[in-house]
């Protein structure tokens, strides 16, 4: 139990570090978009290979297909109440003109301007904190499971350690530029790691001997909240600040999840 209760704590350890630094050095957007580029590549790895395959393989096809979409619909709708929270002061303009996520001002990157209000009240910070939260918690699961098991928990341990670092660095800097304060934002990001090792010892300890379709849903969940946070939230986050460049660092992050998934 302690070696479970060691890694995840490695493993929610990200979260921390990385809000840490996200509130207390202003690093260039570029390099934000760059780390949160990579975090995307890296989760597009995690999702095929560690949580929407190995929910397949537990589950059947309709299992996961199911956890998959019921994950990606509670992401979307709590996403969408945080665009209706932003989007007073994101866009003076009728309803009817709306377009896109309120959070993030797409274009700002393309045209050499300032990114929308909206980024900077820190709402795009708060979706990477829901989504590291939503997709972590089954993610954290599998982790528990997986090392009860005895299989892939370095390279999922690793996966989720490479992804939560730039998402929990970019959603502190947002939220900082939000005027939240040091302390509430690191106290933000701890509960959330605190809430994230403790889902590893619940995975090794109730779901490693349990019906594997009980298992099969929530890492399909955990799939379809990363899906629908790299559409909605990281991607366009990360070519806001960054442009075109950040596909490069997305297929880094990739490769290197996919290695580490294969040791």
């Amino acid at each position: 139990m302690w070696g479970t209760l060691l890694f995840g704590a490695v493993a929610s350890s990200a979260l921390i570090m990385g809000a840490a630094i996200g509130v207390r050095f202003e690093l260039p957007k570029r390099l934000l978009a760059m780390l949160l580029a990579f975090a995307a590549g890296a989760l597009i790895t995690a999702l095929s290979f560690e949580l929407f395959e190995d929910s397949y393989e537990r589950g059947g096809i309709w299992l996961a297909a199911i956890g998959l979409f019921v994950g990606a619909v509670v992401f979307t709708v709590l996403s969408a109440l945080l665009d209706r929270w932003a989007q007073p002061a994101a866009h003076p303009k009728p309803a009817d003109e709306y377009q896109g996520s309120a959070k993030l001002d797409t274009d700002a990157a393309a045209q050499q301007r300032v990114p929308a209000a909206a980024t900077t009240r820190g709402t795009a910070g708060l979706a990477l904190l829901a989504a590291v939260t939503l997709d972590g918690v089954p993610e954290n699961l599998a982790l528990g499971i997986s090392l009860t098991e005895g299989t892939g928990g370095l390279a999922l341990l690793a996966a989720i350690f490479v992804s939560n670092f730039p998402e929990a660095l970019v959603g502190a800097a947002s939220m900082r530029e939000q005027g939240r304060s040091a302390v509430q934002v690191i106290g933000l990001w701890t509960v959330c790691a605190v809430l994230l090792t403790l889902a590893v010892l619940a995975g090794a300890a109730w779901l490693a001997d349990t019906d594997p379709a009980v298992v099969s849903l929530p890492l399909a969940f955990a799939a379809g909240a990363v899906i629908a946070s790299l559409a909605d939230t990281l991607m366009p986050e990360a070519f806001e600040h960054g442009g075109p460049a950040v596909a490069l660092s997305t297929a880094a992050g990739f490769v290197l999840s996919f290695v580490l998934s294969l040791a």
